[in-house]
């Protein structure tokens, strides 16, 4: 075999196919694991001219063409750190090591640092898409210098996803971390869009109560429209799938046996702390993560509900067609508004460490492949990067204003019926307290810093004068 264009360590499902994927593309991959009997695996069920199984490191570092290209994909953590330190003393200057897992950044930083010392490229890069896009095409997300972007662009372009117009779904993320922080930041708007769907399923399935197929028509119908995506695609085929595990039952519908407990890996964790750390709200993708825990709950909430059964949510008399119009439109501006918190979050972290993160090229790359992709990202493209898109806020542009307009009255409806029936909606509800609160000149903010000056001296600025000022309020 010829020397590998690409090495790939690590041979679960999604080192596998993304193995499978360059070798589709017909570029020589040299694949190495850790266990010996999983590379025979591999190789027996998908070895062909293009991808070559190594059983050591030297012979798998050997095997590749200078400078050496190099994807991780093992578990985030200590594992890529023992990958690492195993392959540091066998490469030369200027090789590349990608770490396609779900890292945290701040490890990112710190490898990329570290190697830097010793002349080898770092290079954190989000992958998403899961085990289909992996084989059939991801969004790629490389961060770290431009030296080695160059370098393995032609490769990664080669097996990405492609975007609305037919381009790679890939591009350079930024300097840095950036490209692991994208990442993070696209699971935590992953994480909100998710949460919103399912509270959308449980208003349908209580107003008025109707087996899961009908809601998954309705599911249909939205896809067709404004909210079309991969994750709303997904939803009618899971409340279609019937139960094989029970056979008796009539409608016995999957969906319906699954337990209401979500579980969650930290990435959305890890963005909402990121947003803590630099001041930038992010309320939906906070709910989310914070509905999750609380989902947890499950023996909490079963005694709790029979606690309170008074409070138990109740259908609410109103017309079905106007009800999925409001709810469309409810989920629409809530969907852009957790957009608009992330992409608020990327702008601030990319001042912060200088990564130079081009927010309309990550939406742009997020159209294929990935699991936000959207119909939605488009008109989001569209308006970053016009010329007259605001680099501080989606809710300066004239799109977001546009559906603002259009939406929020529906948004408002819906709430104002949850309120009377009892039902949990805590990202719809949190998407109309970020847009109220972001959208009023005068907040009462004034008064929490009366309390604090009044309590620990913290001082105040004033509305008619320059400087800060403190009062003995006794």
């Amino acid at each position: 075999m010829k020397n590998a264009q690409i090495g790939i360590i690590g041979l679960a499902v999604m080192g596998a196919n993304l193995a499978r994927n360059f070798a589709s593309k017909k570029i020589q991959t040299a694949v190495y694991n850790r266990t010996a009997k999983r590379t025979e695996e591999f190789i027996a069920e998908y070895g062909n001219e293009y991808i070559e199984g190594c059983y050591d490191l030297p012979g798998f570092i050997q095997s590749i063409e200078r400078p050496r290209k190099i994807i991780i994909m093992v578990q985030a953590g200590e594992a890529v750190d023992a990958v690492i330190k195993q392959l540091e003393p066998l490469l030369q200057k200027d090789d590349i090591i990608i770490d396609g897992g779900n890292s945290h950044f701040n490890d990112t930083i710190r490898r990329e640092k570290s190697l830097k010392e010793k002349h080898i490229h770092f290079m954190g890069c989000g992958i998403s898409g899961g085990e289909e896009g992996a084989l059939k095409g991801p969004s790629l997300m490389p961060g770290g210098s431009e030296i080695a972007w160059k370098k393995v662009k032609p490769l990664l372009e080669k097996i990405a996803a492609k975007d609305f117009k037919g381009k790679p779904c890939v591009a350079h993320t930024g300097t840095g971390a950036s490209g692991h922080y994208v990442k993070m930041v696209h699971n935590g708007i992953e994480y909100a869009v998710m949460q919103l769907i399912a509270e959308a399923y449980n208003l349908l399935q209580i107003w008025p109560p109707q087996p899961a197929p009908n809601i998954a028509n309705i599911f249909d119908k939205w896809n067709k429209g404004k909210l079309n995506s991969f994750l709303f695609g997904i939803v009618p085929p899971i409340l279609r799938k019937t139960d094989e595990l029970d056979t008796r039952s009539k409608n016995n519908y999957l969906i319906d046996r699954i337990l209401d407990k979500a579980e969650q890996k930290g990435t959305g964790t890890w963005t909402v702390q990121e947003a803590l750390n630099l001041g930038v709200a992010v309320p939906n993708i906070a709910e989310a993560v914070f509905a999750r825990a609380v989902s947890s709950r499950i023996n909490e909430r079963e005694k709790l509900s029979h606690k309170f059964d008074f409070m138990s949510p109740h259908q609410k008399r109103h017309d079905e067609k106007d009800f999925h119009k409001i709810l469309e439109d409810a989920l629409h501006i809530s969907i852009l508004l957790t957009y608009a918190q992330g992409f608020d979050l990327l702008q601030t972290a990319s001042e912060k460490h200088q990564w130079k993160i081009n927010v309309s090229e990550i939406v742009r790359i997020w159209q294929g492949g990935c699991i936000i992709r959207a119909k939605v990202l488009d008109d989001l493209q569209k308006s970053l990067s016009s010329k007259k898109a605001s680099a501080k806020h989606l809710l300066f542009s004239a799109y977001l204003t546009k559906e603002s307009k259009v939406c929020i009255p529906g948004l408002k409806e819906i709430l104002h019926m949850t309120s009377e029936t009892f039902v949990a909606t805590p990202v719809l509800s949190a998407s109309l307290s970020y847009f109220n609160a972001f959208t009023t000149q005068c907040s009462p903010a004034n008064l929490i810093q009366g309390m604090r000056d009044y309590f620990g001296a913290h001082t105040y600025q004033r509305t008619d004068r320059e400087g800060t000022f403190h009062t003995n309020w006794n």
